[in-house]
């Protein structure tokens, strides 16, 4: 069987599984500031966490991440850069499609 990039999950597709996930969990009494609050919990994990294990398998060490923000300055369409900051270091990581991503240690 052939695989087809249209099929492909990306992490959107997980993003939007975990929002699903989330509101499913919320009872009938959650109001509509609990849905809010968890999905904007779950695009704040995403993040953080895809970067760290992207940064990993890299070779850099990222024990825990403790968070990431985009760098909308350096950020161009199709090149995203953030600072991601981990338990025992701070990245700028630059992300481009389809490539390695470009990790600077910050001090």
């Amino acid at each position: 069987m052939q695989c087809d990039d249209r099929h492909a999950v990306t992490p959107v597709h997980l993003f939007a599984g975990a929002v699903f996930l989330a509101a499913s969990l919320l009872t009938g009494s959650a109001s509509h500031t609990d849905l809010t609050m968890s999905a904007a919990q779950a695009a704040e994990e995403m993040p953080k966490e895809m970067l760290a294990a992207q940064i990993r398998t890299q070779g850099f060490a990222c024990d825990k991440a403790l968070g990431a923000t985009r760098d909308v300055k350096r950020s161009r369409p199709d090149h995203a850069v953030w600072v991601l900051k981990c338990s025992n270091a701070n990245y700028r990581v630059s992300r481009a499609p389809d490539m390695a991503a470009k990790v600077q240690p910050l001090e």
